[in-house]
């Protein structure tokens, strides 16, 4: 059991697998923090300083008490953590498919293969054939 984990892992498929994963993952947070490091501050300054994250509904007031501390929290709708969470995946989309474009320019383009030359059809083999064993 041993010896069929070890070359069911050692496939090339497990280890591409988990290559991919790794880059994934770092690619991830690389366009994650362009997002939210470079382009959000951007949108931020062009939407007036708004920081979307801090936009919401209040539904209830916290209540406080009278030494200071929160009895019942704030109840509110987050929506400016959607508007980011949208504007990240819009942002995300764009540079992922930018990578993709400019990944397929760099791929050699395949010639088209010369086409098989034509052969006999099938009648004339079998006239042939024919032929061949009348004689």
């Amino acid at each position: 059991m041993l010896k069929e984990f070890k070359n069911f892992i050692m496939t090339g498929n497990v280890i591409d697998l988990a290559v991919a994963v790794i880059l994934a993952v770092a690619v991830g947070l690389v366009v994650n923090g362009f997002v939210s490091d470079i382009m959000m501050p951007i949108v931020g300054h062009f939407a007036g300083g708004l920081d979307f994250a801090d936009m919401k509904v209040v539904l209830d007031e916290a209540v406080v008490g009278a030494d200071g501390t929160v009895t019942k929290p704030e109840n509110a709708i987050m929506y400016g953590k959607w508007v980011n969470a949208i504007i990240n995946l819009i942002t995300v989309g764009f540079v992922l498919f930018m990578m993709v474009k400019a990944y397929n320019k760099t791929k050699k383009k395949e010639e088209p293969a010369p086409e098989a030359p034509k052969g006999p059809t099938a009648e004339e083999l079998l006239t042939e054939i024919r032929d061949a064993l009348k004689k």
